[in-house]
């Protein structure tokens, strides 16, 4: 698939909260995730396809999503795209509600999401 075809179907899969099957089907085994700065009780670099499945299970468990949208692929060159996320959210530990936005630049190697980068402020 080209990088363009899997981030079509990234966003579709994320336009119906099945993020965890995005990771499952398009995602190498060796993929590479970084976000923009340390999770609260994480890393900021997460290797492997395992691990970061573990990272949106986190994710899930511990945000209430009110409302979300996903808005891309936007490609560049033959193996990037970056994608939109908007989320209203409660962290639930906190009870605090929040609205997020953060663009996640996706690098395609062999057919797979070999890297993905999250660029965020907080």
């Amino acid at each position: 698939m080209s990088a363009q075809e899997i981030g079509e179907k990234l966003v579709a899969f994320c336009r119906k909260g099945q993020n965890m099957e995005s990771v499952e089907t398009l995602y190498a085994d060796d993929v590479v995730s970084v976000e923009a700065m340390d999770p609260p009780g994480g890393e900021r670099t997460t290797k492997g396809k395992e691990a970061v499945k573990g990272k949106n299970t986190w994710w899930m468990e511990n945000h209430e999503v009110h409302e979300a949208s996903v808005d891309g692929p936007f490609p560049h060159g033959d193996d990037r795209f970056a994608v939109v996320f908007r989320y209203d959210v409660t962290f639930k530990p906190e009870k605090k509600r929040m609205k997020m936005e953060e663009v996640g630049v996706f690098t395609v190697k062999e057919g797979k999401v070999a890297k993905e980068e999250f660029f965020y402020g907080m």
